[in-house]
């Protein structure tokens, strides 16, 4: 029961992430033979540099002569950031207002949910329609559709990966909140009890009881959210192709593989910097998690 699973996940998860790992240390087309001897140095024609060990030089080429790489690398960043501070808050706040079978609950949690029900390159399409600089719903209601008054919120680099996060929050709200939802109908009845007995109010309690026991329900959303944050891609490209200030690191990984110049080596490298920060708020979440429960 656990070892057929267990080996997919190998086959389709580890394997190609290691996969990757190593490939990001070469200098690779995909089509030439990959073998592990050391590049030779430029003067070497182009089509003998193809499938060689090329050390960490896709790693700093990436930092260093790659102008679209820091700020894909900000974007993401901040993506992150919008989706853990923003959008999984809302999320919980809906859930525990919507846990109290207020009339109409089942009414909102649908109208909540819906937006996860589509995709997300149909979500950036609904959005161009809300966002368009002459017919858009928020620069009609402004009463700024025309001429240097008409606002750009997808051309202008300043505006348009904030007003890209709205979209993205848009749906992540509604799939915090039914993940929270589960994990509130599940929390003991008594608990809450016990905590209104001992005279505690409906935030305390909430925080000091329903809160810590969700803790595998906040294990999940933190690895959902930083998963969903990091891998965004569909709604900046539907957007303008991931350009003009909308640049990730997703994108930049399926261009430089899946593009003309075909760079697996390079876009390895891409994909192992967005593996790095998507462990780094993994590893820290759960490693004091953890260690608050030994401490206990």
């Amino acid at each position: 029961m656990l070892g057929i699973p267990l080996a997919i996940q190998i086959a389709f998860i580890w394997f190609p992430a290691l996969a990757s790992v190593i490939l990001s240390f070469t200098k690779w087309n995909g089509v030439n033979g990959l073998h592990l001897t050391a590049c030779q140095p430029p003067p070497a024609p182009a089509i003998g540099n193809n499938g060689c060990w090329y050390g960490i030089q896709n790693y700093y080429q990436a930092a260093t002569v790659y102008p679209e790489f820091w700020p894909a690398l900000r974007n993401n960043v901040i993506w992150l950031t919008v989706l853990m501070l923003v959008a999984a808050p809302l999320g919980m706040l809906f859930a525990v207002i919507l846990d109290r079978e207020i009339r109409g609950s089942r009414i909102y949690q649908g109208v909540i949910f819906l937006p996860v029900m589509l995709s997300l390159a149909l979500i950036g399409i609904i959005w161009q329609l809300v966002y368009s600089q002459n017919f858009g719903l928020i620069n009609t209601l402004a009463g700024r559709t025309t001429g240097a008054d008409a606002i750009d919120w997808l051309g202008n680099p300043r505006l348009n990966i904030w007003a890209v996060l709205v979209e993205a929050t848009w749906r992540q709200v509604g799939y915090v909140m039914i993940l929270y939802l589960a994990g509130l109908k599940a929390v003991d009845v008594t608990l809450r009890e016990a905590a209104r007995i001992d005279g505690a109010n409906a935030w305390q309690t909430f925080r000091l009881v329903v809160f810590p026991v969700m803790r595998p329900i906040n294990i999940v959303i933190l690895v959902v959210t930083v998963i969903e944050s990091l891998r965004a891609f569909d709604l900046v490209y539907v957007t303008n192709g991931g350009h003009n200030g909308l640049e990730l690191l997703s994108v930049l990984v399926t261009n430089n593989i899946l593009g003309g110049a075909s760079r697996i080596g390079f876009g390895s490298a891409l994909g192992v910097v967005l593996l790095i920060i998507s462990l780094i708020p993994i590893s820290t979440f759960l490693y004091n998690t953890f260690r608050r429960e030994e401490v206990r």
